[in-house]
């Protein structure tokens, strides 16, 4: 394993990470609503810092990208209003495109049966949800909420081809704007739903990141074995 650029600060940001990241799960059960905002912004940057600082060689470009669009999809987020949903939304669809263009570059599809099957079961799951949550969505969101939900969905079947933990990133990411969709459906809300919304969208967002860095650190010892 290829040592990283600077261990010190990249330890430093992951525990910032760590701690913006609790901070902003407590104002959301407490419902503190400067910090709970003030926080926000802050989580993706200190992910894509951390990956930044202990970036190795073969740690793929579009990783970080990945992570700052989903920061600004954060942002535009809290704007609030139809116009800063669609942005925000196009934001993160921009970093579930670098996502889903790097784990194609990784293999995802190296096993195309495989990944047939999965793209399968996530393809029931998302015409279920659309069938059920279009109608009763805003004429002005179905259209982009369908092809959203696609994309991600598409984050979730390539993540699980790179690596267990991208995987389930992949799929509590997925679980995560799901919550959203039924809060803009107006269906009736889980006990603490923004808390898990939040909550799903983190670890996710962690564990898509810690999966591909693991995948790529793996992959040249991996080269190395000699065939038999």
């Amino acid at each position: 394993m290829s040592p990283a650029r600077d261990p010190r600060t990249a330890r430093a940001l992951l525990i910032a990470f760590a701690v913006v990241s609790v901070a902003h799960l407590t104002a959301i059960a407490v419902h503190v609503p400067v910090l709970r905002y003030s926080t926000k912004p802050l989580l993706m940057p200190l992910l894509a810092a951390w990956v930044w600082a202990s970036a190795r060689p073969a740690t793929p470009k579009l990783l970080i990208p990945a992570l700052l669009f989903g920061a600004g999809g954060d942002i535009l987020l809290q704007v609030g209003g139809t116009v800063g949903f669609l942005a925000g939304m196009g934001s993160f669809a921009v970093g579930h495109a670098c996502y889903v263009t790097m784990f194609v570059k990784l293999g995802a599809l190296a096993d195309r049966r495989r990944t047939a099957m999965v793209a399968a079961c996530y393809a029931v799951a998302w015409a279920t949800l659309i069938t059920l949550l279009l109608p009763d969505l805003d004429a002005a969101m179905r259209i982009p909420m369908a092809a959203y939900s696609l994309l991600l969905a598409s984050t979730a079947v390539t993540s699980s081809r790179i690596d267990w933990r991208a995987g389930v990133g992949g799929a509590l990411f997925l679980l995560s704007d799901t919550l959203i969709a039924t809060d803009l459906a107006n269906w009736k809300l889980l006990p603490m739903h923004s808390f898990l919304i939040m909550l799903t969208y983190i670890v996710g967002q962690y564990l898509l990141t810690i999966g591909t860095l693991q995948r790529t650190d793996a992959a040249p010892a991996t080269a190395a074995v000699p065939a038999t």
